[in-house]
């Protein structure tokens, strides 16, 4: 069963706040800092949502997606990436790399205890619910 999250995020503020309120709501996460470990992580349990830091500078959050949205096992979970509201062409890759909901970060950092609770904002409306 689908419990917990993958946080794949290399920037240790966002990191440290995603976990904080994932603690503050008893939420089962985990964080990976490349593909490779969020992949590893994805085999040992089956996660519910992929958060995914879009501008990272230490992977590419473009492959991973199109890694996650390839696989069998994994395609139907869905991938939240967050952004700068100024980097308008990351959330337009993301898109077109298969991400499910794509937000800037102020929306995400907002969201963030209904996200982790299992509140995606949709995508019509990602400053609301």
């Amino acid at each position: 069963m689908a419990e917990g999250i993958i946080a794949v995020v290399d920037d240790l503020f966002f990191a440290a706040k995603i976990k904080g309120a994932a603690e503050a709501l008893g939420v089962a996460l985990r964080v990976a800092k490349d593909v490779d470990s969020a992949l590893e992580r994805s085999a040992e349990e089956k996660p519910r949502l992929f958060i995914i830091d879009l501008q990272s500078v230490k992977f590419d959050p473009f492959a991973l997606i199109e890694r996650l949205k390839s696989d069998a096992a994994l395609r139907d979970v869905p991938a939240l990436g967050f952004f700068s509201h100024v980097q308008v062409e990351l959330a337009r890759r993301a898109k077109s790399a298969g991400c499910d909901l794509v937000l800037p970060r102020s929306v995400f950092v907002k969201s963030l205890p209904a996200i982790l609770s299992g509140e995606l904002p949709s995508s019509e409306n990602p400053s609301g619910f």
